[in-house]
């Protein structure tokens, strides 16, 4: 049988294990229930299995029927801090969790691909580790199982890694999309504080408004952007808080606003934080102010090796036939901390559309959404190439 008549096989019981883990999402860096449940979905397998120290990970190896390099896949397990407003039969039971990012189906086919890959344990030419990773929503999870070991966990590191992505939106449901180069953005976090005198709003002129500058740092760094930076290689900052004043009639002394930055390239990262600074320092000057910029570096670029992903397509292909996967012709502005893995060893990042099919892909609430839905007939389709990609690199 081949991985995607067995993964069909198993749909019963992956259904089951993804809405017991979309019930109690759990977030960050610490996952004990999820992590049960994951080591319980892996017993009985011949894994030599790892759980983490400083967070809640899960690292299972398993050794081939004959000698050869190890390959690695990786699934997310963390959740968001998002109220789930579906109607479901397997809602979110934890009030202000939810698993608007489709971590609970990405856990589900890694675990899946563990057992497809085990009943064929005797004919893999090498070692497949499973990389469980919760705290990928912004705590950094994978460079703390890169820092605990994962990548030499079968005692060389991997020769090739790969990572899936479902999408509630954007990708009808089974099509599959990746392409070489960048696939996903850096994410960094920029913040100001704009320091003025505060005073009577009747009267501006005895004051130094730190919100009318704010405001004008704001519009100017989105012109900044499109005079500074070629289209080619995007960079987009958006300015998602701005706080300031407690009255109406009331100028206060301070302003604070954070911002986003995206950025595709290493030369683009270095250059807009440069840019930046200057923009809201000579604004600042301008009206007699002063502006306090800082940054949190947030996670690199995801680069796909080429190589690594024109093998996901020709795997996708032979697996499914054609018309399963296609070659996107942009990058995704999101940010990702499998880039962490992919600095190490060389790979690829794919999506798998889950948008049900009663939704238009187009209009469909997106991830990260209260109301995202994922579709659970993609799950065998992701186990299945999960398993395909390890199985046919070791063959390589």
């Amino acid at each position: 049988m081949s991985f995607i008549e067995s993964a069909q096989d198993m749909r019963d019981e992956l259904e089951q294990l993804r809405h017991s883990l979309h019930t109690t999402p759990e977030l960050g860096l610490h996952l004990p229930r999820t992590q049960e449940k994951v080591l319980a979905a892996l017993e009985g397998l011949p894994l030599e299995i790892k759980t983490g120290s400083a967070l809640s990970s899960v690292t299972a190896v398993l050794r081939g029927g004959r000698p050869g390099p190890a390959v690695l896949l990786r699934g997310d397990m963390d959740a968001l801090p998002v109220a789930e407003k579906n109607d479901l039969s397997y809602v979110s039971q934890l009030p202000g969790q939810m698993h608007a990012c489709g971590h609970d189906l990405h856990t589900t086919m890694l675990a899946g691909a563990a057992h497809l890959l085990s009943a064929r344990r005797e004919e893999l030419a090498g070692d497949v580790i499973f990389m469980f990773q919760p705290g990928e929503e912004g705590h950094e999870g994978a460079k703390y199982m890169i820092e605990e070991g994962v990548l030499d966990a079968a005692g060389a590191r991997p020769v090739a890694a790969y990572g899936m992505h479902v999408v509630s939106a954007m990708l009808p449901p089974g099509l599959f999309a990746s392409r070489p180069g960048p696939i996903m953005a850096a994410a960094d976090t920029f913040r100001v504080t704009v320091r003025g005198r505060g005073g009577h709003g009747s009267s501006p002129h005895r004051s130094l408004d730190p919100i009318q500058a704010g405001c004008e740092m704001v519009g100017a760094l989105q012109t900044m952007v499109t005079r500074t930076f070629d289209v080619f290689d995007p960079v987009v900052v958006t300015v998602g808080s701005f706080h300031g004043g407690s009255a109406d009639n009331v100028i206060p002394d301070e302003a604070k606003f954070e911002a986003t930055v995206r950025t595709f390239s290493k030369e683009n990262r270095t250059l807009v934080k440069r840019r930046l600074v200057e923009v809201v320092q000579g604004i600042a000057a301008a009206h007699g102010l002063q502006a306090e910029p800082s940054f949190g570096m947030g996670y690199p670029v995801t680069v796909n090796d080429g190589s690594e992903a024109d093998f996901v397509g020709r795997t996708a292909d032979e697996l499914f036939g054609p018309g399963r996967y296609f070659v996107s012709p942009q990058p995704v502005m999101g940010s990702e901390d499998f880039s962490y893995v992919l600095e190490n060893v060389p790979g690829a990042f794919v999506f798998l559309g889950a948008c049900p099919a009663d939704r238009d892909p187009a209009t469909a609430p997106y991830n990260h959404s209260p109301e995202a839905i994922f579709d659970d007939s993609v799950l065998p389709d992701g186990a299945a190439l999960y398993a395909q990609l390890a199985y046919a690199r070791l063959s390589a």
